[in-house]
């Protein structure tokens, strides 16, 4: 039998319908929806033909699509194609139980499809559809129905109106900026940071309303905003797209704790017991850092100075320099040698003799610090830093390191 949209599901409530939305409710987890457009006639079997044999080998072992198909993660593929005036044009759906990673990563590649039979094709995936979604709602209206032809007096129907009141949480859900989030992120002073709109709503279920989502793996700016102000928990898969995520967050967002789904999970699939246990097990970020051995910059309180120039000096040339792109260039006593722009640093400091000294209106980076270590630099002062191998002989500073206010003691 082919896959059904679940949006018929709902808008036909007849017997078989209802059979067949049971039968899906385990298995399904998203739709991929595409069109197809060829220079020709071609039917069904050439398109799944092409689907096939032009995506074999190209995601590897895991993820070749017989192999899927073989195994149930990949069910049956329906294609509907029409010819006109010698060009034909349809639709594909395409249903999924893999993680919305590697569905999008399937998705992805029926677009490298150029041919169909003998014709140039094209195919362009429209969405990705979250069939879990959809079958929320029918189950909410199916058992709001059936609730109205039971007794008040039921013992059972007390148990059964919680479980849809519970279901109803997910009306609770918002929008922060533009961001699937909870009703709470805006006014708490701890927020959780998951993934996508589904983990929300599961979040929402077990009575979470201060969750956000990214939506993708680009982290938005008021997520970032957010982290300077709140207390941020990242909760996210247990998986590889769980582990990337992560590692950007640590690059750009202020993050507290990180909490997570069991090894193979996703956030939108656990159970309220396993939410409130994943949260109970988050470990500070510090332990993270260690275990991805990246190594946190140290502050001056951590790696003294003695005898070193008065590094107020420093401070107020880093202020004056914010917002310029530019880079001042110092010697021993933070004397100003030369100022050069930003995208020029790495060109000019190794031409410059008696640098003791670089503060400048940017990033860090591991490429610069290197550079500086060549030369001799014994300050390296920027806005922000992202460094994993600190040499020696380079004291690497931030503004806030500057003025002696690490922004975790400041939350304490």
């Amino acid at each position: 039998m082919e896959d059904k949209s679940v949006r018929e599901l709902v808008a036909t409530q007849d017997e078989k319908e209802v059979l067949v939305m049971k039968e899906e409710i385990g298995t399904t987890k998203y739709l991929i929806h595409a069109r197809i457009e060829a220079n020709g006639v071609v039917e069904r079997p050439d398109v799944v033909g092409a689907i096939f044999g032009q995506t074999e080998g190209l995601l590897g072992d895991d993820l070749d699509l017989r192999e899927l198909q073989r195994t149930s993660r990949i069910g049956r593929i329906k294609v509907d194609v029409s010819s006109s005036h010698g060009k034909s044009v349809g639709t594909i759906v395409i249903p999924s139980s893999l993680d919305r990673v590697e569905t999008s990563i399937i998705a992805a590649a029926l677009e490298t499809i150029d041919r169909i039979g003998p014709c140039e094709a094209t195919i362009k995936v429209e969405r990705i559809e979250d069939v879990r979604e959809s079958k929320r709602k029918f189950i909410i209206e199916r058992a709001k129905g059936l609730l109205e032809k039971m007794e008040e007096t039921a013992p059972e129907a007390q148990e059964i109106s919680e479980l849809v009141r519970e279901s109803v949480r997910l009306e609770e859900i918002s929008e922060y900026h533009g961001l699937p989030a909870g009703p709470s992120v805006k006014d708490s002073d701890a927020i959780l940071v998951v993934e996508g709109r589904a983990d929300v709503l599961n979040l929402l279920r077990a009575g979470i309303k201060n969750a956000i989502a990214i939506e993708g793996t680009s982290v938005p700016q008021a997520v970032i905003d957010l982290s300077k102000n709140k207390t941020v928990t990242v909760f996210l898969d247990g998986d590889r797209g769980g582990d990337l995520i992560l590692k950007e967050l640590l690059q750009v967002a202020e993050v507290d704790f990180v909490a997570r789904a069991p090894h193979g999970k996703g956030v939108e699939e656990l159970t309220k017991k396993e939410i409130y246990k994943a949260l109970r097990n988050k470990v500070p970020v510090d332990q993270v850092l260690a275990e991805l051995k990246i190594k946190p910059q140290e502050t001056p309180e951590e790696r003294p100075m003695e005898g070193a120039p008065d590094l107020s000096k420093l401070a107020g040339i880093a202020n004056r320099l914010r917002g310029s792109l530019k880079a001042a260039l110092l010697d021993k006593k933070f004397d100003p040698l030369v100022e050069t722009p930003v995208r020029e640093l790495k060109e000019k400091l190794p031409q410059i003799e008696g640098v003791n000294a670089v503060v400048f209106d940017g990033v860090i980076t591991q490429e610069l610090v290197d550079v500086a270590s060549e030369k001799g630099v014994e300050y390296l002062v920027g806005m922000r830093a992202r460094v994993e191998r600190p040499p020696s002989n380079v004291k690497i500073l931030t503004v806030e390191d500057l003025y002696r206010i690490p922004r975790r003691n400041q939350r304490s």
